[in-house]
């Protein structure tokens, strides 16, 4: 291994893998100045219910960068404060209900996290999964 350090030393100047190095670093950071479009996973917590919901956001490269650090982070949505609708899965051959689903609007839910995220625009959601609802709770309300 040593024969090798001295072997590129002795064809590369230190200098140059420095210089070369920190305008790597500048370079990078003017990049991240501009804006962007990227494919971005967002971890809700809706009601109790964690979901991961793919969305396509744009913003400045610093603020991406910044919200995919902390994307361990979960946004908290109440389920009255978002559009939905009850859906029942029901068994064709004997009629009993299966269970009870919440089908939450796309539109209400952009509109919640682009609350949430001030810096970066929400362009569009991917598909949202359907949160099962407990059988005792009380949803006459069928859309908000």
């Amino acid at each position: 291994m040593n024969v090798i350090y001295r072997w590129i030393r002795g064809y590369i100047s230190p200098v140059f893998i420095v210089l070369f190095c920190a305008s790597f670093i500048l370079w990078y950071i003017i990049k991240l100045g501009n804006v962007y479009t990227t494919n971005y996973d967002l971890r809700l917590n809706i009601d109790g219910e964690s979901l991961r919901v793919p969305c396509v956001v744009e913003g400045v490269g610093t603020n991406l960068l910044g919200y995919n650090v902390y994307q361990h982070k979960e946004l908290r949505f109440s389920l009255s404060d978002l559009k939905y609708a009850v859906e029942q899965k029901v068994d064709e051959q004997t009629g009993e209900v299966l269970g009870r689903y919440c089908i939450i609007d796309n539109q209400s839910l952009q509109n919640a996290i682009t609350l949430r995220f001030s810096d970066i625009k929400v362009l569009s959601l991917g598909d949202i999964p359907l949160i099962p609802l407990p059988e005792t709770s009380d949803t006459t309300q069928v859309s908000k």
